[in-house]
């Protein structure tokens, strides 16, 4: 595959750290970009095959940002794995169910069954959700 993977201006050499001292197990391509939530995509255009989030949903001033972003990038035949952690302390539960409920304005969602999970990695509190424009 050729792959994009994305973080903020201030985490892109370890980015590209991670690429290097990974890349004898990439068969395709790999670069690291800068991406900030909310903000112009044109430059990922056209629309990935896939997205995979993990562990992005954590601030309620996030979540508007997240959502623009996922629209802005996804096409009609995008599917977004997202995986995250379900936080039971603080305002993490009430957060999760903001973006859900937001999401599900413009997305269909599918949940993954922890018996699909990876049965080294699978845990109780980690869920996998599939997501696609609707």
């Amino acid at each position: 595959a050729n792959v994009t993977v994305t973080d903020l201006e201030e985490l892109q050499e370890l980015l590209v750290v991670n690429i290097e001292n990974n890349k004898h197990l990439v068969t395709g391509s790999v670069r690291a970009k800068v991406l900030k939530w909310g903000e112009d995509v044109t430059e990922f255009q056209p629309p990935p095959d896939y997205i995979l989030m993990a562990d992005c949903i954590y601030y309620e001033e996030s979540l508007e940002p997240l959502l623009k972003t996922l629209k802005d990038l996804t096409g009609p035949d995008t599917c977004v794995l997202c995986c995250y952690e379900q936080r039971t302390m603080g305002k993490n539960p009430e957060i999760e169910r903001k973006y859900f409920e937001l999401l599900q304005v413009d997305f269909e969602l599918e949940k993954i069954p922890l018996e699909k999970h990876d049965e080294e990695y699978r845990s109780e509190d980690i869920h996998i959700v599939t997501i696609h424009r609707k």
